[in-house]
C-alpha cells in the first residue's frame, strides 16, 4: 500500500470511529446541550487551552527530531504542530491508544527524514510522553501530602496504601524507562512479543528480515539520553509542563461552578493545584484501561472519583467528564480536517 493509501486508510478509520463515539454518546443530546448552554463562554478557553497544549507537546517532539537531523535537513514547526494534533487525534479515536498515531506519525515523518529515524523519533516521543505522566503521578504524590498535611484534603490509611501503591508503581516504571533509554527497546520488545503463544513466528520473521533496521532504531533511541542530555530533559520538562497547562481546562470548569477555595490568589492557587491532583488521578486511572477507544466509561469513572475524593460533588464530576469528551470530538475532529486540507 502506498503512502498516500496509509492515510486514507488512518483518515477512514479515524472517521467511522468518531461516528460510533458519537452514536453511542452516553447522554441524550438534550442533556448534552444544557451542559454546552450552561459552560457558555467558558467553553471558549476550555477548547482553546489545547492549542498551547499541543503546541508544547509539538515543541517537545521537535526537540528529539533537532537531534536527529543531518546537516541541511529541517522539518518545520508547522508541521509538527499538524502532526501531533493529527496522531493524537488518531489516537483518541482507536483502540489501545498509540495504534493509530504514532504508525501515521512515522510515515508522515518519514517522507521528510526516512523511515528509521522517523521511527525512533517518535517512539521516542511516545516514550516521553508516558514518562512524563508517570512523573506527573509521581510529584502528585507529594503535592497530595503537602495539602493533606495543611488539613486541605483527607489523610486516612486506604489513602496511604494507595498512595504507596502509586509510588512503588512509578519507581518499576522509571527503572523500566531508563532502561529503555540506555539500551534501546525495541529488539526487547519484539522479543517479549515472541514469548507470546502464536505470535513466536512473527517475531522471528520481523527479527530476521529488519534486523538492521531494528537495531539502527535502538541506536537512535539510546543516542538522545546518551549524547544529548539537554534535549532528553528539556523534551521531558516541555512533556510534563504540558500536564500542569492542561490542568487549567479543569480549573476552568471549577471556577464555572463558582469553586475557587475562597476566592483571591491563595484561593486560586488551591484550585489549581486541586486541578493537577484531579487531572492526575483521572489519567492515572484512564491510562490503567487504555484498549478502550477514547478511553469510554473509564475517563468519566476517573473524573467522578477523582472529583469526590477531593470532597466535590458527582454531578460536577459528570459535567468534567462530558465536556472533556466534547472537547476530545471536536479536536478528533480538527485532526482529522488536518489530515485532508493540508498537504506538504
Amino acid at each position: 500500500m502506498t503512502k498516500k493509501g496509509i492515510n486514507n486508510l488512518f483518515f477512514i478509520i479515524g472517521v467511522v470511529a468518531v461516528v460510533v463515539m458519537m452514536l453511542t454518546f452516553d447522554v441524550s443530546f438534550i442533556e448534552l446541550w444544557h451542559h454546552l448552554c450552561h459552560a457558555g463562554y467558558w467553553l471558549i478557553p476550555i477548547f482553546g487551552i489545547w492549542i498551547i497544549i499541543y503546541g508544547i507537546n509539538a515543541l517537545a517532539w521537535m526537540e528529539i527530531i533537532k537531534c536527529q537531523l543531518n546537516e541541511g535537513e529541517h522539518v518545520s514547526f508547522w508541521r509538527i504542530f499538524r502532526l501531533t494534533i493529527t496522531g493524537y487525534a488518531l489516537n483518541y479515536a482507536t483502540p489501545v491508544g498509540g495504534l493509530g498515531g504514532e504508525p501515521y506519525r512515522i510515515v508522515e515523518l518519514s517522507k521528510d527524514i526516512g523511515n528509521q529515524r522517523a521511527a525512533s523519533s517518535v517512539i521516542l516521543y511516545a516514550m516521553m510522553h508516558i514518562f512524563a505522566h508517570f512523573w506527573l503521578w509521581f510529584t502528585t504524590i507529594f503535592l497530595y501530602l503537602a495539602l493533606a498535611a495543611i488539613g486541605d484534603l483527607p489523610f486516612t490509611s486506604g489513602t496511604a496504601v494507595v498512595l504507596l501503591i502509586i509510588t512503588v508503581f512509578c519507581l518499576i516504571a522509571f527503572y523500566l524507562f531508563s532502561r529503555g533509554y540506555r539500551y534501546g527497546l525495541v529488539i526487547k520488545t519484539l522479543r517479549g512479543i515472541g514469548k507470546i503463544p502464536g505470535l513466536h513466528n512473527w517475531s522471528a520473521r520481523m527479527l530476521d528480515r529488519h534486523s538492521e533496521a531494528l537495531h539502527n532504531v535502538d541506536k537512535h533511541i539510546a543516542s538522545l539520553h546518551q549524547q544529548d542530555k539537554r534535549s532528553f530533559y528539556y523534551s521531558l520538562l516541555l512533556e510534563y509542563l504540558s500536564r500542569i497547562v492542561q490542568s487549567l481546562e479543569i480549573m476552568f470548569m471549577l471556577l464555572l461552578f463558582g469553586i475557587d477555595c475562597g476566592g483571591g490568589l491563595s484561593g486560586l492557587t488551591l484550585t489549581f493545584l486541586h486541578s493537577i491532583l484531579i487531572l492526575s488521578f483521572t489519567t492515572l486511572l484512564a491510562n490503567l484501561i487504555g484498549f478502550l477507544p477514547m478511553q469510554l466509561g473509564v475517563q468519566e469513572g476517573g473524573f467522578v472519583i477523582s472529583i469526590a475524593v477531593m470532597g466535590l460533588t458527582a454531578a460536577l464530576g459528570i459535567f468534567v467528564s462530558i465536556i472533556c469528551r466534547v472537547r476530545e470530538i471536536l479536536w478528533i475532529f480538527i485532526g482529522l480536517l488536518l489530515m485532508k486540507i493540508y498537504k506538504e
